[in-house]
């Protein structure tokens, strides 16, 4: 069975003997995070797939947060590393949904739900979140659910 965590394992081998340097230490880092991500708690555990791909998520958030912090302090060469690491860990994640596909799952979780109103954005949030399943960005989702609960 092969896992999300043994193909990282697989590719950074890859890397190593083909001296790819970049995806050789993103691969590295992101395997010590899901590492991290394992021994952290009370026990230490294996994770899962949709546990991995969470670790994975956050990663590239990471980057993403911190090339914009070092395109905005003038350091291009850095964000421009950190852009590439971010799209190595992209390669590992499921495939991002477009603003329409995502807005058609948001209509109906919410006309399935029969909800309105701001007081209404924790329930709302929690299932569509349940039906994206990790394909979209979690502040791209709660801005559309926040619209469409105005709206509607």
């Amino acid at each position: 069975m092969s896992t999300l965590k043994e193909r990282l394992r697989a590719d950074l081998t890859v890397a190593m003997k083909s001296r790819d340097e970049l995806r050789t230490s993103t691969l590295r880092l992101a395997l010590a995070a899901v590492k991290d991500a394992e021994v952290a708690g009370s026990s230490a555990r294996v994770l899962d797939d949709p546990e991995v791909s969470k670790v994975l998520t956050r990663e590239v958030k990471k980057r993403r947060e911190a090339a914009d912090a070092y395109a905005a302090a003038g350091r291009g060469d850095q964000a421009d590393r950190e852009r590439a690491e971010g799209e190595v860990l992209e390669e590992y994640l499921p495939k991002q949904l477009g603003d329409d596909e995502l807005a058609t799952i948001i209509d109906q979780v919410l006309a399935g739900l029969d909800v309105s109103g701001p007081r209404a954005i924790g329930p709302a949030m929690k299932s569509v979140q349940a039906a994206v399943g990790g394909r979209a960005d979690g502040g791209r989702v709660a801005a559309l659910v926040k619209a469409r609960l105005a709206g509607g």
